[in-house]
């Protein structure tokens, strides 16, 4: 049970419970492809482009293209959360708390699939038949940490030469043609800021991306921008940020987000919160993923 519950109980005259700020669940979930999944497994199908053949004579044979066709497999991950409420403590507060526990932990929740969905944007992916053939994320599908659009390569945070680079890389593999409003990029506040300080920005542009800093999911260049803290960075503070269309990752859910309320008997009848969910994710599309390497140094 939670031992540091006895910060709330009455003493002079509080009579809420506060929730630390935090992150208020998944921020990604509405920007990728959402599946359900009643198996510990499942499989979803990809085809692949074909090309048509041009007819060049009377009466010739009718050409069978053969039709790209493989899959993605998605495996379920459990999660839960759980506290105690004693009884006596209940009693001596002016709020219950029960609800806030509740929210508290959903929103936990949301972040492990946010936290599930960063996972997969760069790691191994699982298909053919069975799913045991494994895909790593390709160096092609990459934004080089020293990428400059001309001159020497010099390491640099997020700079608008990069967000051409990546919007180039998605125009050429066709992976916009759903409309540049699937568009997505998820980053830190450090390559915020460091677009804020780009010269190369106009003033009814700067607009745009200063409306970030304010906590508001804006556009610039195409790319709907989403802040996160939960991206990863190597040793040498390069922080590795995800630009994606909603359809290159998939996130099946074989559980949603449960709620239990009620009486442990083995506790004495204190009331257990218990939070649980499954959920999995995977890049459906190589394409239609890319990461976008910043050095947070700079």
């Amino acid at each position: 049970m939670s031992f540091q519950v006895d910060t709330a109980l009455v003493q002079a005259y509080k009579a809420n419970i506060e929730l630390k700020f935090q992150q208020m669940g998944s921020r990604l979930r509405p920007t990728v492809r959402n599946e359900q999944q009643a198996a510990e497994f499942d499989f979803y199908d990809r085809i692949g482009a074909v090309d048509a053949v041009e007819v060049t004579t009377r009466h010739a044979d009718t050409p069978l293209i053969s039709t790209p066709h493989d899959r993605r497999r998605v495996g379920l991950r459990d999660f839960d959360w759980a506290d105690l409420i004693d009884k006596k403590d209940k009693i001596r507060m002016l709020a219950d708390p029960t609800s806030a526990y509740v929210t508290n932990a959903v929103m936990a929740m949301g972040r492990a699939q946010d936290d599930v969905i960063i996972q997969a944007a760069f790691g191994t992916a699982y298909t053919g038949k069975t799913g045991s053939t494994a895909v790593t994320f390709p160096s092609t599908s990459e934004v080089a940490v020293d990428y400059v659009e001309s001159g020497a390569a010099a390491a640099s945070n997020l700079t608008i030469g990069k967000l051409r680079r990546a919007r180039y890389l998605l125009d050429k593999a066709e992976a916009t043609t759903e409309g540049e409003y699937d568009l997505y990029i998820v980053l830190d506040p450090s390559q915020i800021q460091s677009l804020l300080r780009s010269t190369e920005v106009t003033s009814s542009d700067y607009n745009t991306v200063k409306a970030l800093v304010q906590g508001e999911i804006d556009t610039f260049m195409g790319f709907k921008f989403i802040k996160s803290n939960r991206l990863t960075k190597d040793s040498n503070n390069v922080r590795d940020c995800i630009c994606y269309e909603r359809e290159g990752l998939l996130l099946a859910s074989g559980m949603e987000i449960t709620v239990d309320v009620g009486p442990r008997r083995d506790k004495r009848n204190s009331v257990q919160v218990y939070v649980c969910g499954s959920f999995g994710s995977t890049r459906m599309w190589e394409e239609k993923v890319l990461r976008i390497k910043c050095d947070e140094d700079l």
